[in-house]
């Protein structure tokens, strides 16, 4: 996928670190860091996000809800 160039201002300790991990190894470069940084913070965002969501559920909204569907049949017991 081609990449595109973008201008970002970074706190110094946040840049202090980076370029720390650059001269480690651990990343080429610092556009490398900081992509990997992004990209694992966009994939944290996504596990949670399911979870965030059912947070926002009302369980006895649902519950009356799949008892209309089940229409006369009883709710089984877990």
């Amino acid at each position: 996928m081609p990449a595109e160039k973008v201008a970002i201002t970074l706190d110094e300790g946040l840049l202090r670190t980076v370029d720390r991990w650059v001269k480690l190894g651990r990343y080429p470069n610092r556009s490398q860091a900081i992509q990997a940084a992004i990209r694992e913070k966009i994939e944290r965002w996504r596990r949670t996000r399911l979870a965030e969501e059912l947070a926002k559920l009302d369980p006895e909204e649902e519950r009356a809800l799949a008892n209309e569907r089940l229409a006369g049949e009883t709710w089984p017991g877990f």
